[in-house]
């Protein structure tokens, strides 16, 4: 059930379990992906996890996936044009307000699907505090879809193979072709520059020029079809879990 698209009243006569909240960012993904890349990714990963859920239930309870937060913790790709941010305070108030208007209607268990590693951070901590301080029942856990991913995880860049790869599945009419080759000339190997375990650089454009980490190359929709199945399967094997799980 996409919140969105419903009715109060479908709301009020579902039989609803968890509610899947997709957390992005709007912020530069080299000059082939679309700002959107990471809000894209997560509403695909929480439908796909929300569909798969649904399908190994016996009965009939539905998954409620919400709006998708499109804006985060992002000013580490503040110069590149395009890129919005919010402070980590703002976002975790935020994020964590919009989550707490659920219990409110008997949704009490909340999965954050985010496709974004600037909001993990904060996310983990807006989790800790609606299961703790909610003055509810809730219970919710922050999930990122390309820590799910079995062995292509160590893959991981940005605008690179995995972000990509899902979008070629996922959205391809947004992935500009005839700039992947000049995305992936002037790609940086890793995120950071690193000495004694400690990254120096603040912002991505200190070691990527063009915003890319990783071989945007390596990323075709076949693999983005594998990804999906791999990030959905964990998110409805973890809803799962906390659909179980008592309140703390």
């Amino acid at each position: 059930m996409r919140l969105a698209d419903a009715t109060w009243t479908d709301v009020r006569d579902g039989d609803v379990d968890v509610a899947f909240v997709p957390v992005g960012s709007t912020e530069q993904h080299g000059p082939h992906a679309p700002l959107g890349t990471d809000t894209l990714d997560a509403v695909a990963v929480a439908e796909a996890g929300a569909a798969a859920y649904e399908a190994e239930r016996d009965s009939a309870p539905e998954v409620a996936v919400a709006p998708p937060i499109p804006v985060g913790v992002a000013e580490e790709h503040r110069t590149f044009d395009g890129t919005m941010w919010v402070s980590p305070d703002a976002f975790r108030a935020y994020v964590r307000e919009a989550a707490e208007s659920l219990p409110s209607h008997g949704i009490d268990r909340v999965v954050f699907v985010n496709g974004h590693g600037g909001n993990v951070e904060a996310l983990a901590e807006i989790a800790r505090r609606f299961s703790r301080d909610g003055g509810h029942d809730g219970y919710a856990v922050a999930f990122t879809w390309f820590d799910a991913v079995g062995e292509h995880a160590g893959d991981m860049g940005h605008a690179g193979p995995l972000e990509t790869a899902l979008l070629r599945a996922t959205n391809p009419d947004l992935v500009r072709e005839d700039r992947v080759a000049a995305a992936s000339e002037d790609a940086a190997d890793r995120w950071g520059e690193w000495i004694s375990g400690v990254n120096l650089a603040h912002d991505s454009d200190e070691f990527a020029e063009n915003g890319v980490v990783g071989d945007p190359a390596d990323g075709d929709a076949e693999r983005g079809e594998a990804l999906l199945e791999l990030a959905s399967d964990a998110l409805a094997e973890l809803a799962a879990a906390v659909v179980k799980r008592e309140s703390v």
